[in-house]
């Protein structure tokens, strides 16, 4: 595994590839693991109601972790979504996409979604929690 390259998506043979995100990661090096992260600004204040929004600023929020650690979105090898909405999630998925895009490229690690009743945050509508991976040099 290159610096370029700080990892390997699995792809089982026979497998339809998959969309969006990764079956599987393999990778090496220092690990960096985020808390579960929302979509509050620094100063934990909230900008947006809407689930699209609050999902990019914690996708935001989870690249200044990782930038904390000197790792980037190349670097992602996992990401565990927690929303409490799946209606409004599916009805937004072209949004979701571009705002996951805009933030972390293309750049697709193995990826949980997985709806729940609340978030302790009251305001929340999304929370992510990330592991990223920086090989060693």
């Amino acid at each position: 595994m290159s610096a370029l390259t700080p990892h390997n998506f699995l792809q089982p043979d026979g497998w339809i590839p998959a969309k969006g995100y990764a079956n599987g990661v393999m990778a090496e090096g220092k690990m960096v693991f985020t808390g579960g992260l929302v979509g509050w600004n620094a100063q934990q204040e909230w900008e947006h109601d809407d689930m699209v929004g609050q999902f990019r600023q914690t996708l935001e929020n989870i690249v200044a972790v990782l930038d904390s650690a000197g790792a980037s979105p190349k670097h992602l090898v996992r990401l565990t979504w927690y929303i409490t909405d799946k209606k409004e999630y599916t009805e937004n998925l072209r949004a979701f996409g571009a705002a996951y895009r805009d933030v972390l490229g293309r750049h697709f690690p193995a990826m949980a979604v997985v709806q729940v009743v609340a978030l302790m945050e009251d305001e929340a509508k999304i929370e992510i929690e990330a592991t990223a991976v920086i090989p060693h040099d």
